[in-house]
C-alpha cells in the first residue's frame, strides 16, 4: 500500500527546491534564448532524469556509499566543481562575445530573434540539450547531497517497494513537469525577445553563480584534504 502522506511531504519538499533558483533554472534561462523548444524540452528531460537517478542513487544506498568514501566523494566532488567552473567561464566568455556583437548591431526595441544579434552560442542538437541538462544537474555535488538528505530522514527501512516506486516516478513527473513548463514559457517569441534583450545579464548571473558554486566546492575540498 502507498504512503501517501510520505509521498505528498517529498512532493511538497521537491517542489520548493524546483522553483528555487539554482544551476538547473539558469542553464534553462541561457539555452531557451537562441535554442529551440524541442532543445529546451530535452535540457528540461535531461535535468529531470538526472534527478530520477539522483533518487535511485539514494533510495538503493548507493549515494551513500558514495558520500561515506572520502576520496570517492572527493572525487565527484572535484568532477562537478570543474564542470561547473567550465560552464560559468563558457556563460562569461559569452558576455564578451554579445557586447562586441551589439556594437556591430544594435538591438532595438522592437526587435526580433531574428533581428538580434547573432547567436553567440552554437544551435544545439537535442541529444545535446539533453545531455547539458543531465550533466548540469548530475554533476553537482549539492544535488547529491540534497536528495541524500532529504531520502536518509524521510524514507525510513520500513518503508516499501511500491511507495519507493512511486516515489521514483513522482520525482521525475514533477521534475519534468516544471523544467518542461518553463521550456514552454520560455521559447515563447515574446519571452525569446525579452530573453534576447537580457542576454549579456542573464549570462553574467549564470557564469558567476556557476563559478560560485565550483569555488565553494574546491575550497570545500581544500580545507578538507589540505588544511
Amino acid at each position: 500500500m502507498l504512503d501517501f502522506t510520505l509521498l505528498g511531504s517529498i512532493a511538497v519538499i521537491h517542489a520548493i527546491a524546483l522553483a528555487s533558483p539554482g544551476p538547473d533554472f539558469a542553464i534553462m534561462l541561457k539555452v531557451s534564448r537562441y535554442q529551440t523548444r524541442a532543445v529546451a524540452m530535452m535540457t528540461a528531460l535531461g535535468i529531470a532524469a538526472a534527478i530520477l537517478a539522483h533518487t535511485l542513487a539514494s533510495l538503493t544506498g548507493l549515494s551513500l556509499l558514495i558520500h561515506t568514501t572520502p576520496w570517492l566523494f572527493g572525487a565527484v566532488q572535484a568532477l562537478g566543481a570543474a564542470y561547473l567552473g567550465y560552464m560559468g567561464l563558457g556563460a562569461l566568455i559569452s558576455v564578451r562575445k554579445q557586447f562586441l556583437l551589439r556594437r556591430e548591431l544594435p538591438l532595438s526595441s522592437q526587435s526580433t530573434p531574428t533581428d538580434a544579434p547573432p547567436n553567440p552560442d552554437s544551435m544545439l542538437s537535442t541529444a545535446k540539450g539533453f545531455r547539458l541538462g543531465l550533466y548540469t544537474n548530475l554533476l553537482n555535488p549539492k544535488a547529491l547531497v540534497f536528495f541524500l538528505t532529504l531520502f536518509s530522514a524521510m524514507v525510513g527501512p520500513e518503508v516499501n517497494s511500491a511507495t519507493r516506486m512511486a516515489l521514483l516516478v513522482l520525482m521525475f513527473a514533477l521534475s519534468f513537469a516544471w523544467f518542461g513548463l518553463l521550456a514552454v514559457l520560455l521559447t515563447k517569441n515574446s519571452s525569446q525577445r525579452a530573453l534576447v534583450r537580457l542576454g549579456p545579464i542573464i549570462d553574467l548571473v549564470t557564469g558567476v553563480l556557476f563559478l560560485m558554486v565550483s569555488v565553494a566546492i574546491l575550497f570545500g575540498l581544500a580545507t578538507e584534504y589540505v588544511g
